[in-house]
């Protein structure tokens, strides 16, 4: 449903975001820090699937605020695509089959995490000319 060109669209429109690259792969940061990043599985990732099929297609990984509000768009949006792997065990991000998500779901997910680390004024600003 949705792909990284998807993504590339949705992040221009986010103020202050620069694409930079982190372990060979794209990365979306604000403030110098990243949000967004492509992340395809590693050797060990796909091990810890076992038996399991991985899910197939682009990955990305997106910023939440906290260990919380992983688990609750863990447990809203399965459905939608979002999912975890052990290598992000306590470590607030989840990760998106892009394959799977709607293109207004990928966009909330992407401005939530941008607004982990925007500046306040920056995300006020942006939030009240939308």
């Amino acid at each position: 449903m949705a792909g990284f060109e998807d993504v590339e669209r949705v992040v221009a429109g986010l103020p202050e975001t620069v694409e930079t690259a982190r372990h060979g792969s794209r990365t979306w940061a604000v403030a110098g820090k990243a949000y967004a990043w492509e992340r395809p599985f590693s050797k060990a990732d796909l091990r810890r699937f076992g038996d399991e099929t991985p899910p197939e297609g682009p990955i990305l990984a997106v910023r939440v605020e906290d260990l919380a509000e992983k688990e609750a768009v863990l447990s809203a949006r399965a459905g939608d695509g979002f999912f975890t792997i052990p290598h992000f065990d306590n470590y607030p991000a989840v990760l998106i089959e892009l394959d799977k998500v709607s293109e207004p779901v990928l966009r909330e997910a992407l401005l939530d995490g941008w607004l982990v680390f925007a500046p306040p004024q920056l995300a006020k600003e942006h939030l009240d000319g939308q």
